[in-house]
């Protein structure tokens, strides 16, 4: 018998094993006479949803640690002019810092912090009625993302890349690019109890977006020589073992990641991108990083078939989110990071002729309040009972604002739209009944929305 060389290689071995013709007959059987069929179908393969869709793919912009709707989409006249006076309950009233200017044909106002989405005002369809189903941050910012505020639960780039799959075969169907994790980490972009393939795929801006991005082998070839190969091994393992989503899933991502290098490098080249569109999106050329380059990657997703993008700004670093106790000044430069780089995204997106079938959606996870302890605060807490999110393209009315918070801003006057709305109407735009989107799991069907959740149709064009 030979003797075992404990210094070989993985790859060493499986060429060591073809050669000398252990696998090889086996090898040569499948090729001539197909693989056996032990997979019940691609995950990640194109689907229909329910109906026919206004949406083709969603770009989710999500800004860590509660953007405050009394600064930037709510103005409040009133807590100007008591700003600083005593609240009946002991509070002190805390006006915005900033000034709002009415924009576009609409007159939606803006805050003074976003002239550039000012810009494209017509195209925003503001909602000032949103209400959160926890006030911390790592509750509700589960709780937008998965519908849950305290369980985990898959998360709704998931639940779009489970129902669609993906256009594009060598790339995931949902990709996430987040410098830094926000509150509750992966869980916003987990898959739970869905099978993994449909978990969101991190990029991080820099050199190498993602880790061993290149090929590592001298050609292609002899690279999908030994993918062959591993994949042989593969589904000699997984015969018996059909039922095993994770097994399956783990498996497919042999193949996704061949695609991915195969054409990951090219999405994240901006070589071909002209110089008017870089200055669009506020870039200098051969920049890797910023929320513009998230953008204008965001873009090249979304032309190259990925369903659910989400870009995510901050991180749990204080003064690098919107969570300010202590300083509202810090949305200054905030603002300005996101403020041009979302407006050339839908620019960008119209001049392509794919805003039309591009769902852009803008929240975070609560607001602030009015009041503060100390007349001379500087920033303000959490608050989770009212704030402000928009949607933009894909079926959705621009130029308006929907729902009211009251005079301070303070509780939901009318119109009230919970998260479990919003998700609906997003599934709505994709072509989904949100209460037929389920998954069996643990004895029960599941949905994204849970049990709740309405279509807010006022919304829809």
């Amino acid at each position: 018998m030979a003797s075992f060389n404990a210094s070989l290689t993985r790859r060493q071995t499986i060429r060591s094993l073809a050669s000398g013709g252990l696998i090889l007959p086996g090898l040569l059987a499948e090729m001539l006479h197909g693989a056996p069929n032990n997979d019940s179908g691609n995950p990640l393969a194109a689907k229909n949803p329910h109906f026919a869709p206004k949406a083709k793919r969603v770009i989710f912009l999500f800004m860590t640690g509660g953007v405050s709707h009394i600064d930037t989409f709510d103005p409040k006249p009133f807590l100007r002019k008591k700003h600083g006076q005593k609240h009946s309950e002991g509070n002190f009233y805390k006006g915005s810092d900033w000034d709002f200017k009415r924009y576009g044909q609409s007159g939606i106002p803006i805050s003074s912090l976003f002239p550039h989405l000012g810009t494209v005002a017509d195209d925003l369809c503001v909602v000032r009625s949103m209400k959160n189903i926890n006030g911390d941050h790592f509750g509700a910012t589960i709780g937008i993302h998965t519908g849950s505020g305290t369980f985990n639960r898959p998360s709704i780039g998931s639940w779009v890349s489970y129902g669609l799959g993906t256009e594009n075969l060598n790339l995931p169907s949902f990709m996430v690019v987040a410098p830094e994790l926000p509150y509750a980490g992966g869980q916003v972009f987990g898959s739970d109890f869905l099978p993994v393939s449909h978990q969101g795929t991190r990029i991080v801006p820099g050199i190498e977006p993602i880790p061993n991005m290149h090929r590592r082998s001298a050609t292609s070839s002899l690279q999908e020589t030994e993918l062959d190969m591993v994949e042989y091994f593969n589904r000699q393992h997984l015969r018996g073992r059909e039922n095993d989503s994770n097994l399956k899933a783990r498996i497919k991502s042999f193949e996704t990641a061949f695609g991915m290098q195969m054409q990951a490098p090219e999405l994240f080249d901006f070589s071909t991108e002209s110089d008017a569109t870089l200055q669009l999106y506020g870039l200098e050329r051969g920049s890797k990083d910023g929320f513009g380059w998230q953008c204008l990657v965001a873009r090249r997703m979304a032309e190259r078939g990925v369903r659910f993008i989400e870009l995510i700004d901050g991180g749990t670093r204080i003064d690098y989110n919107w969570d300010t106790h202590s300083h509202m000044s810090t949305y200054n430069r905030l603002a300005k990071n996101v403020d041009q780089p979302i407006a050339a995204l839908i620019k960008d997106l119209k001049s392509r002729g794919m805003f039309d079938d591009t769902l852009i959606v803008w929240t975070t996870e609560f607001g602030r309040p009015p009041f503060v302890p100390d007349p001379t605060a500087e920033g303000r807490g959490h608050h989770a009972k009212v704030y402000s999110s928009w949607l933009a393209g894909a079926g959705v009315k621009g130029g308006m604002t929907y729902g009211e918070s009251d005079e301070m801003g303070d509780e939901v006057a009318e119109n009230v739209v919970t998260v479990h709305d919003f998700q609906a109407t997003i599934l709505h735009l994709l072509g989904f009944d949100h209460t037929r989107l389920t998954y069996r799991h643990a004895g029960r069907d599941y949905r994204l929305t849970d049990v709740h959740g309405r279509v807010v149709k006022p919304l829809l064009s």
